[in-house]
């Protein structure tokens, strides 16, 4: 943690002073939203952000040194990133995280004395300027830290040690650190974990370790009351990073870090996915894909090298071999005009619900909820539209916006409908068409192509046809390759998001 300019030499902070509280009530209304600290310094409660005016100079080396600069101390603090603030006897202190390049974040700390007669003022101002930090976001989290030490290029460990623990501990959050040892161990960690001891499981990770804590969870006795209770985020240490890039906009560990102190308990949206084993039950967080997505992403497992690249590599090679990946689809349509899911979009972005509370909150069940439709075995119901397809190029469901980086795929996804977003492409569409299309994902034009079909579905069946072996993915992981179901359920998930309400994508 770094320490910023103080106005003289301080002593170490001691504990708060106690004062009565009907004598702090009695000074409410007399404190303003400036704080005079001395030396010409003063710190006031702006719109969105701490205004430090500070006209002490400060000399700032530039270009290795070469030449010097004459400035003040005086900045513009947002209130999002204010962490911790304290009054001490003598002195007032306030720890932020410092914007140190474009997305990469460090503790700060400014300090000023406090006289005696300026004691209980400074107290106010200092739980005004923390109302303002935190509103609704839940202070001091208590968070179970899981690292995969294997995901995407192996650094997980490091960059959580790096970037995000030192915010964390500047935040006072609470916090227990796990390596998992194999493939699993994070579900086996979630379904011991003791719901009350944490707010929230962040995974340094994938989103390999959110879907396996998911599952974890599930696998709980009460596992409707652990999925209301944990949240479940991220720390974007792997290849593939939707669930940060969703909910807080961003591949940065230390912004994540940010975004995770001052999350907002979000309920989200849970599918559960099953085959002719009714034991196969398994929930979704992110996306399930049969054809050309699927293909790219678990068939170029052996490529985890190139990162990121390796998916985009798997994609033009099998749109280039106009592959399809023929199958019979049954789903329950809830809206299939995208004029409709647009307006729909509107109308939920323009409805803010609750939030989640810290202890879960009224639910439905303690229980994970029964599956209304069966498994693969059942009977498809009457109401379901069926579809049966020689030439599928690509059949794509997703329950979050963004995929990857600069792959916002379904921008009319939303955290809490109820409902999952389904785009199915014809495999035999020319290679220009389907290499623009590819290039319109990243722009944001993908959406309104014509040949982008989009239902926006509570369930669906997909079996495929004439192929023995293939790739079926679910949240990025592979599933046997067989028909399987998919029904959504709606809230039955928690997560820390920025804004409590929408993904951070841009929206149809």
């Amino acid at each position: 943690m770094t320490s910023e300019h103080s106005n003289g030499d301080l002593p170490q902070m001691a504990g708060p002073v106690p004062l009565e509280v009907e004598k702090l009530e009695a000074a409410t209304t007399e404190v303003g939203p400036s704080l005079d600290v001395g030396n010409g310094v003063t710190l006031t409660l702006g719109a969105n952000s701490l205004l430090v005016n500070d006209p002490r100079p400060v000399k700032v080396s530039a270009y290795c040194g070469i030449w010097t600069k004459t400035t003040n101390s005086s900045q513009e603090i947002p209130f999002f990133n204010i962490l911790v603030a304290d009054v001490s006897d003598t002195t007032i202190s306030i720890t932020y995280a410092k914007q140190i390049m474009k997305d990469d974040y460090a503790p700060a700390t400014l300090k000023y004395s406090v006289k005696a007669d300026a004691w209980v003022a400074a107290k106010i101002w200092v739980k005004r300027l923390l109302n303002l930090a935190y509103g609704d976001a839940q202070p001091f989290k208590r968070l179970m830290i899981l690292i995969n030490p294997f995901g995407g290029k192996g650094y997980a460990k490091s960059l959580y040690t790096e970037n995000a623990a030192p915010i964390f501990e500047a935040a006072q959050c609470k916090l227990d650190v796990e390596t998992t040892q194999h493939a699993g161990h994070a579900s086996e960690i979630a379904e011991k974990l003791d719901i009350s001891a944490y707010d929230a499981v962040v995974c340094c990770s994938g989103d390999g370790l959110p879907y396996e804590v998911l599952n974890g969870l599930a696998k709980k006795s009460n596992a409707g009351e652990a999925l209301a209770k944990v949240a479940v985020t991220m720390l974007p240490c792997g290849s593939g990073n939707a669930l940060a890039w969703n909910t807080f906009g961003t591949n940065s560990v230390s912004l994540a870090a940010l975004s995770i102190v001052k999350g907002l308990r979000t309920p989200v949206d849970l599918a559960s996915v099953t085959q002719a084993d009714s034991s196969s039950r398994r929930l979704s967080f992110l996306s399930q894909s049969y054809g050309i997505v699927a293909e790219s992403d678990l068939g170029t497992d052996h490529l985890r090298w190139m990162g990121a690249a390796r998916f985009t590599y798997g994609l033009l090679v099998r749109l280039m071999g106009r592959m399809t990946y023929p199958c019979d689809l049954a789903l329950k349509v809830e809206m299939d005009d995208k004029a409709k899911i647009k307006e729909h979009y509107r109308a939920y972005k323009a409805q803010r619900p609750p939030l989640r509370p810290a202890d879960g909150g009224e639910i439905q069940s303690r229980e994970l909820p029964p599956l209304r439709y069966g498994t693969t075995r059942d009977e498809i119901p009457e109401d379901w539209e069926r579809i049966s397809s020689d030439t599928m190029g690509n059949f794509y469901a997703g329950n979050m916006a963004i995929m990857s980086a600069d792959a916002n795929f379904f921008p009319s996804a939303l955290p809490n409908d109820g409902l999952m977003d389904v785009v199915t492409i014809d495999g035999t569409i020319g290679r220009m068409k389907a290499l623009t299309m590819l290039k319109a994902v990243e722009t944001g034009g993908f959406y309104d192509y014509e040949d982008v079909v989009v239902r926006k579905v509570s369930a669906y069946r997909l079996t495929p046809r004439n192929r023995q072996t293939g790739f079926i993915s679910v949240d990025g992981e592979s599933i046997p390759f067989e028909p399987f179901q998919v029904e959504v359920h709606r809230g039955l998930g928690t997560t820390l998001t920025k804004s409590g309400h929408l993904y951070e994508a841009q929206g149809p």
